[in-house]
């Protein structure tokens, strides 16, 4: 996926962990699919997942899961990581990486919902907890900042998917786009999000809502980007519930609606030949930001 990843496999993982971790060295490793861009994730028994940066950057990531996860996860509805135990440089992997405690559920795929609107309302849940959770000192969300730090980057990709092969209306998407830069900034306080609620991010049992993963992009800021399930996951039958839950106002989601935009035309360039799962989503994503309209009702202001 990056001109710059590092090569793992299942045998370097069996070397890393028993050179590190001889107590699980006769566990059964085996590499899991994935859409996650990051890292590369392997199951390591029934109990543990292992975890290793493809990039260097993935580093920062990991220190940020570990720093911040055990904090947050007890103001937190559904079951977060758990790190247990951080591995070092060896065998010619070149960072570090970690073991997770192992969280039973799937990823859920759009359109392909059990129970949307129960789904839905189990979103809401989860970011408004994270964005009424009181812990001092975070970082800066990932995706924190105004929309106008990625407008440039943003219309650069809608230009760019202009002349390609897709069914895509880039007129529509620069004035959704320009909607969203248009609509008012967040004001309030910073507040805590996740900021990369992907569906890769997600895991689901019977249809709900069981636990949110990979927080690397974890911080505080406007928590408008954590509105993208909206888009990314949730049909439109079930897009109302999930407003009406998340209690947030016109300004929140139209900013929320334009940072499922801007990942989604950034993303289907740069991985539509090389991860089938994201750039499948960002397509969902940009047909239905384009097919949804504005919103006409007024909801309470920033809190």
């Amino acid at each position: 996926m990056h001109a710059d990843e590092t090569d793992t496999d299942a045998d370097l993982v069996r070397r890393l962990v028993s050179g590190r971790f001889p107590q699980w060295a006769d566990l059964p490793v085996k590499r899991l699919a994935s859409g996650g861009t990051v890292n590369a994730v392997y199951r390591l028994g029934d109990t543990l997942s292992v975890r290793l940066p493809l990039r260097e950057g993935g580093v920062e990531d990991l220190e940020r899961e570990q720093r911040w996860l055990p904090t947050l996860a007890p103001a937190l509805p559904v079951a977060v990581p758990t790190v247990v135990a951080t591995g070092e440089p060896a065998e010619g992997y070149p960072w570090a990486w970690s073991v997770h405690r192992w969280i039973e559920g799937e990823n859920p795929v759009e359109d392909h919902l059990v129970e949307p609107e129960l789904l839905a309302c189990d979103l809401a849940e989860f970011i408004r907890a994270m964005r009424n959770t009181h812990v001092e000192g975070g970082p800066s969300a990932y995706r924190g900042a105004p929309l106008a730090t990625v407008d440039a980057e943003t219309r650069a990709a809608i230009e760019e998917l202009r002349h390609c092969d897709e069914l895509f209306d880039a007129d529509a998407a620069v004035a959704a786009w320009q909607d969203a830069l248009a609509a008012p900034s967040w004001s309030a306080a910073p507040r805590w999000a996740h900021s990369d609620l992907m569906p890769s991010n997600l895991l689901v049992a019977r249809g709900r809502l069981t636990a949110v993963i990979d927080f690397a992009t974890v911080g505080v800021g406007d928590p408008a980007c954590d509105l993208i399930p909206a888009w990314n996951l949730l049909p439109s039958s079930a897009r109302d519930v999930f407003r009406d839950a998340v209690d947030v106002d016109d300004a929140t989601w139209m900013r929320g609606r334009g940072w499922a935009l801007s990942m989604a035309v950034i993303q289907l360039p740069y991985y539509r030949n090389t991860n089938p799962i994201i750039s499948a989503n960002a397509r969902h994503v940009i047909r239905e930001v384009l097919a949804s309209e504005r919103p006409d009702r007024q909801g309470p202001a920033n809190h």
